[in-house]
């Protein structure tokens, strides 16, 4: 099979496929011996920064800058003087070690995070589950939130459902208690409410089981499709549970024409979707009526803290979430853009649907202007839909500032579930099918950083210190995988601070953001590049 390779050969990643301006592959496999840029930061970490072969080698950049509109053409505004965010203006004081990058967001209860980041919802699909371990123990130890996404007890067949009430939910159990064991304050466990999952009880269950522990959150979209969630089943009994668990599944496995396709291999897998939610609501003033006594019924529940996940809708649906959002005092509103996504959405729909990231982007900061200069509490934005780098963090955070205070990744932390995996399998052989594991032996683009756990994951020994010698002989390597890769982005985000003479995340604003062409600028409504600071700069030249 060809793929076309994108080969960045200064800091010797390659892409396959088609990469976006996530810089990810536009399919990334569990099995990937390497090397893109997420992949191999998750080994090698902050080293990634930098051109390879240092000493030996000269590099440049060579971006290009596009006529069309996205994040690829907005660039980080630089400065040559001034230190704001830290008290001691000495230089020695100065350094981009010194940039704090923890945020917090939330209403009445405030949540605390270690790094600006949290995941994207992580929910029934067969990845989530069978990488689950690294992600939310690797969530734990980075200090940042990760959400439980849609359907996991609807999907569970363990689970029982009696009079729409959960009696037992051992996957989902699994989830929130892998997470709290390596909760130390930072961070929070979310659990994800859709259609289904408000049917089934979900909100009851977690609170009467973990009070608030769990932050809930309600589910309008997300930036892969604007049909609801969905997986695929390759089991016609899985298909039937599925159906009489509720849910819609394609084709219908009680079908006798389905079933003799199936038998004779013509059919060999089964969709199970989600249901559209609202679909008896007619105008804004009926979407915001249902959505405040949804919200009054999680308050009475015992819920403190709530928050809202919309997707690529237009502006109206966007203009709702961030008004109900306010109007409910919910903690979180996060924004999707499109073609985003963590599971298995339709192809075409993640390529022609929806708005894309920083238009939509650019939207929600001008609508939440709109209500902060009514004098309205503007709800903590978190903005998502293909960030993979440190640079689209800061971006992010400049462009939505000062109502945003984290940028969701999905995709990104969930290779290096991967990667530690396969490694981990490799290591621990009888063990491999329970890891989910794909290789048998390392590959040359793993045994050329190391041989040996500890030489490989440039965060072994971090992680390590924060958990002990016991300890770490049971942290999946895919946790420190991603601890690895979050060190990364970490350590460029402070230096992206520090250039911009910010040392606290509080601190970075809109100025800090210059636009490549002028179709980005009309936009956004960041300054074209040159129009950036020309008015100070001619004033200097004339006084």
């Amino acid at each position: 099979m060809f793929y076309w390779l994108k080969n960045i050969d200064s800091i010797g990643t390659v892409n396959r496929g088609v990469p976006g301006e996530s810089s990810l592959c536009t399919l990334c496999l569990a099995s990937c011996k390497g090397t893109c840029e997420t992949w191999t930061s998750s080994l090698v970490g902050r080293k990634l920064l930098y051109p390879r072969n240092f000493g030996d080698s000269t590099a440049g950049g060579n971006h290009i800058t596009s006529l069309s509109i996205g994040y690829h053409a907005i660039r980080i505004q630089g400065y040559a003087y001034g230190a704001r965010g830290i008290a001691d203006k000495n230089p020695d004081k100065c350094l981009f070690t010194h940039a704090s990058v923890e945020t917090s967001f939330g209403n009445t209860v405030i949540t605390k995070c270690k790094m600006p980041v949290m995941t994207g919802a992580l929910g029934s699909t067969f990845v989530a589950a069978k990488y689950w371990n690294s992600f939310a123990v690797g969530a734990a130890l980075c200090g940042i939130p990760i959400v439980v996404g849609e359907n996991v007890v609807g999907v569970d067949k363990a689970s029982e459902i009696e009079n729409g009430k959960i009696k037992k939910a051992p996957e989902l159990d699994r989830r929130i208690e892998t997470y709290l064991k390596y909760y130390d304050g930072y961070g929070a466990i979310i659990v994800q409410m859709n259609v289904e999952d408000t049917r089934n009880g979900v909100a009851e269950y977690v609170i009467n089981k973990y009070g608030d522990k769990v932050i809930i959150e309600l589910k309008w979209g997300q930036g892969a499709k604007d049909i609801g969630g969905e997986i695929q089943v390759d089991s016609i009994e899985y298909a039937k549970f599925l159906k009489d668990r509720g849910y819609l599944v394609d084709p219908d496995p009680y079908d006798p024409s389905v079933q003799a396709a199936f038998e004779a291999r013509a059919i060999t897998s089964f969709a199970r979707h989600s249901r559209l939610g609202g679909t008896d609501l007619s105008t804004p003033e009926e979407v915001h009526a249902s959505f405040m006594k949804s919200i009054d019924y999680l308050r009475k529940l015992g819920y403190k803290r709530i928050t809202l996940k919309t997707g690529a809708y237009g502006m109206e649906a966007l203009a709702m979430a961030i008004r109900f959002s306010s109007d409910a005092g919910l903690d979180l509103l996060t924004v999707d853009g499109a073609g985003g996504g963590t599971g298995m959405s339709p192809w075409n729909m993640m390529q022609h649907w929806g708005i894309p990231s920083l238009p939509l982007h650019a939207k929600t900061y001008e609508y939440c202007k709109v209500l902060a200069d009514r004098g309205k509490k503007v709800p903590d934005i978190s903005l998502a839909g293909g960030f993979a780098r440190e640079d689209h963090i800061f971006k992010a955070l400049a462009l939505g500032a000062p109502f945003t205070k984290l940028v969701c990744m999905g995709r990104a932390p969930m290779i290096c579930g991967f990667v530690g995996s396969n490694i981990e399998g490799v290591f621990k052989p009888d063990k491999r099918a329970e890891l989910s594991g794909h290789w048998t032996e390392l590959p040359p683009s793993v045994t050329a950083i190391g041989k040996y756990p500890e030489e490989i994951f440039a965060g072994w020994e971090e992680v390590k210190k924060i958990v002990g010698n016991e300890e770490m002989k049971v942290i999946p390597y895919g946790a420190i995988a991603m601890y690895t890769y979050m060190d990364k982005l970490k350590c460029g985000l402070q230096q992206f601070m520090a250039g911009a003479r910010k040392f606290r995340i509080s601190e970075i604003t809109r100025d800090d953001l210059i636009a490549s062409n002028r179709e980005t600028a009309e936009v956004t409504g960041i300054p074209f590049m040159t129009d950036a600071l020309d008015e100070q700069a001619r004033r200097i030249l004339t006084q």
